[in-house]
């Protein structure tokens, strides 16, 4: 028979309760973790505002929020839809273990006051901004304005 000895206890028992951690099915990194991607303007039907799509995903265990997003094409906003109608808002949340979707319909970025009209095959650089997590640069592909993302949204 073998014995188990008091290091091997500790260790059994600190794992435990590193198990123990966290709350909701949190990854228990204690910070977010932010990847963005399905990101993509329809070309603009006028030439001083277009829309934006993207989806941001947080596998970190803590929330975050999409507070601002700057382009050099021009003033971006964020936008929240509620019943059919949008409105501005100064941030999104980001749940820790979920996701932010900017989708048409839906919650999305509105590009006003363009300096230049994005055209079908090109690309535009947006720059998001958290309230905790650093900056992430994302290329949104301008696709045609009747474009329908087929995954992602």
């Amino acid at each position: 028979m073998r014995r188990t000895g008091p290091a091997a206890l500790v260790i059994a028992g600190a794992l435990a309760l590193a198990g123990c951690g966290g709350s909701g099915g949190e990854s228990g990194s204690g910070r977010a973790e932010l990847s963005v991607g399905s990101a993509y303007i329809p070309q603009p039907m006028s030439g001083d505002m277009a829309a934006g799509f993207l989806t941001v995903t947080n596998k970190g265990g803590a929330d975050d929020e999409l507070t601002e997003v700057t382009s050099d094409i021009g003033r971006v906003t964020v936008h929240e839809t509620v019943d059919g109608a949008m409105q501005e808002v100064e941030s999104l949340k980001i749940p820790a273990g979920g996701r932010l979707e900017l989708r048409s319909g839906g919650d999305h970025l509105m590009f006003e006051q363009l300096k230049r009209r994005p055209k079908e095959g090109q690309t535009v650089s947006v720059e998001l901004h958290f309230a905790h997590s650093a900056p992430v640069t994302v290329r949104m592909p301008v696709k045609p304005a009747t474009y329908t993302p087929k995954t992602g949204h």
